[in-house]
């Protein structure tokens, strides 16, 4: 009986551990990763679905939108 309820306590604490590391979820189609913070060579883009930050390296930024000019 004792084995039961260790193997029920067990089961249920390995449902609460995440799925994996945070910092090998990628972001922005696969070329940023999803981090607690940014390293110094890489800027925030925008929030990853478990709320951490989606980081891009300044190599990989896309261009900035060109603006155009309404008369």
């Amino acid at each position: 009986m004792a084995q039961w309820i260790l193997l029920i306590v067990a089961f249920l604490v390995l449902g609460h551990v995440p799925p994996g590391s945070s910092e090998f979820k990628r972001c922005w189609n696969g070329q940023g990763a999803c981090r607690t913070y940014c390293a110094r060579q890489e800027t925030y883009m925008h929030l990853c679905p478990d709320a951490s930050l989606c980081c891009l390296s300044y190599t990989y930024q896309p261009p900035p939108a060109s603006k155009t000019r309404e008369d």
